[in-house]
């Protein structure tokens, strides 16, 4: 076997409270394909970062070949960017999300380093770059370790597994497709020796009760030892816990859910959705697929009733209890506390399935703490703000999910549950989703366009769906480009049924000219903070400030989000505007 490009082994880190690494190893060699993996919030993209050099370890040793070029994605660029749908004249402060993670992939690629690092690299990207995403790190020859959620990629891309999990990592010498067997065997045998321990230390203390009778050296050693695994088995760390995710049922819908007949909708010269017709019945799981951009929130919106269409018609069923999660996650207060918003400020209890509950009870159902019921929700993570949101669309009464790219930030354990759910809920389901395993898993038919505002519905699953178009991509690539602002520009359209206005307006312009200046100055101050956390004396030093710059980074983190996006639908509506 080559030697080891990289090799990292008794890594120890603390922020406080909990170690968040303690004891993890990774190593990787010359055109190795690793999968990390692990809970939210279990330490991956910090393991990723020591890796980089961009985080100290507190203890532990690093090593990386003194020759070795290493590339840590989130960093940005050009032989590929015909490939990712980029023209390499845009600038940076420019670019939409996804084409800001397409010039990442870029920058990162195209030298082909030694290791490459890509964490959630399939974030904001459409279903035909993954795919060619994943051909291309087939075929480099440089280490990869990847972090990711979308199950199929990994199982494409990775030969060796590593998991993460309460701070210690394990390794799998195969790829991602065989870890979740795996790690449910490693779970059912630690869970098997913990058993044992306690069996142990009953006899033991029964022994310390009723039979001392031998010599008193032997019996301090026994006690000794006594005392020991009483100490091993409180200390153990179990496994998370898995959420308990339940929709609240309501009245039974009539059979017919949806039925739309030769809907159409144009912006401008645009045409999203042209002559499409459709029937959704009771039960039905129905899955919308396609490139970003090319118009499926337009078409849910249109097939809930939400924005009506250009021409043909929408016609909803009797007795519909709709629950939506929307793909911007609905405006949430981020002062707000997680009881309050649960609750939508009516006391300590909510009804769910008819059942009156505690918001704590509920929390928990969602593995949040007791005494996060009291946290404002910018203190949330990613991965606990999407787990808090599907709280609150599924303590709704409902007979119709609508899901708008329900998995993004979910772990692994969480979407399974997700999957779950969906596939069983007696009503119906119409989401949106690029992510090709839980569409296989989930849905009972999928909408795909067939280009020039078509769409096309396909029985079965994602895979299903490509078999029967010959395997063909839903889009060639090269008409990504023009399509990538149309979805933006058209959210902004929908805000008024009248032609567009001629021009911006004055507070529209002074926005567009002032918000790339807030957005550096906002992106400079998360430099600053990220900069100050990854001091690992810094919370040894001064916890309570520590703790400040925390809550400040994510309060920042939130504001560059809110500046982004109005500048993107502003940018979007002007480019319209101006033909």
């Amino acid at each position: 076997m080559a030697p080891p490009l990289l090799n990292l082994d008794g890594i120890k880190l603390t922020f406080g409270g909990t170690p968040l690494l303690d004891g993890a190893a990774l190593s990787a060699s010359a055109g190795e394909k690793i999968a990390l993996v692990g809970r939210n919030g279990s330490g991956k993209s910090t393991l990723l970062k020591i890796v980089a050099g961009l985080i100290e370890p507190q203890d532990g040793e690093v090593f990386r070949q003194p020759s070795a070029t290493v590339r840590y994605d989130p960093h940005r660029a050009t032989y590929l960017m015909e490939h990712l749908g980029l023209t390499g004249e845009e600038r940076p402060n420019d670019l939409s999300g996804g084409e800001a993670r397409r010039a990442a992939l870029a920058r990162v690629m195209a030298p082909e380093p030694d290791i490459l690092l890509l964490d959630e690299p399939t974030n904001h990207l459409d279903l035909s770059v993954i795919e060619w995403l994943e051909e291309e790190l087939a075929r480099t020859s440089s280490a990869v370790i990847l972090i990711s959620h979308d199950r199929r990629f990994l199982e494409r891309v990775s030969r060796a597994t590593v998991w993460l999990d309460r701070g210690q990592t394990r390794r799998l010498d195969k790829g991602f497709a065989r870890f979740e067997e795996w790690r449910d065997q490693v779970l059912e045998e630690e869970e098997r020796e913990q058993h044992k321990l306690g069996r142990q230390i009953v006899r033991e203390e029964h022994w310390l009760r009723y039979g001392v009778t031998a010599r008193r050296k032997r019996n301090m050693r026994r006690l000794g030892e006594l005392q020991a695994m009483r100490q091993r088995f409180r200390s153990h760390r179990g496994a998370e816990g898995s959420a308990t995710m339940v929709a609240s049922d309501a009245a039974e819908s009539g059979k017919l859910v949806i039925e739309a007949k030769g809907i159409e909708k144009s912006f401008g010269d645009l045409t999203v959705v042209k002559g499409f017709s459709t029937r959704i019945q009771r039960g039905d799981r129905v899955g919308l697929v396609g490139p970003n951009g090319v118009g499926k929130t337009t078409l849910l919106k249109m097939l809930t009733g939400e924005l009506p269409p250009d021409a043909g018609t929408v016609r909803l069923g009797v007795n519909l209890e709709i629950a939506t999660l929307d793909q911007k996650r609905e405006a949430v207060d981020p002062q707000e506390t997680l009881a309050n918003y649960l609750t939508d400020g009516r006391g300590e209890n909510l009804v769910v399935n008819g059942e009156q509950r505690h918001v704590v009870s509920y929390m928990k159902d969602f593995l949040f703490k007791p005494e996060q019921a009291r946290t404002p929700v910018r203190e949330l993570s990613g991965g606990e703000r999407a787990r808090l949101l599907l709280a609150r669309v599924l303590a709704r009464p409902a007979n119709l999910l609508v899901l708008d790219e329900p998995t993004n930030d979910l772990d692994m354990e969480t979407l399974e549950l997700l999957q779950e759910l969906v596939a069983g809920f007696a009503g119906t389901v119409v989401l949106v989703s690029h992510d090709r395993d839980f569409l296989d898993r989930t849905v009972t038919s999928v909408i795909a366009p067939n280009g020039a505002g078509r769409w096309i519905e396909y029985a079965g699953g994602y895979s299903d769906m490509l078999a029967q178009r010959g395997g063909s991509k839903l889009e060639e690539r090269k008409a990504r480009p023009k399509a990538e602002a149309n979805e933006a520009t058209a959210r902004a359209e929908q805000t008024s049924a009248k032609s567009p206005a001629k021009k911006l307006s004055f507070k529209q312009k002074f926005a567009l000219e002032s918000l790339p200046k807030k957005i550096e100055a906002v992106s400079a101050s998360i430099s600053r903070l990220e900069n100050s956390i990854a001091d690992p004396s810094f919370y040894e030093r001064d916890p309570a400030s520590f703790q400040k710059t925390i809550a400040a980074l994510d309060k920042e983190r939130t504001t560059l989000a809110s500046l982004e996006e109005e500048w993107l639908e502003l940018e979007m509506l002007r480019e319209e505007m101006e033909g």
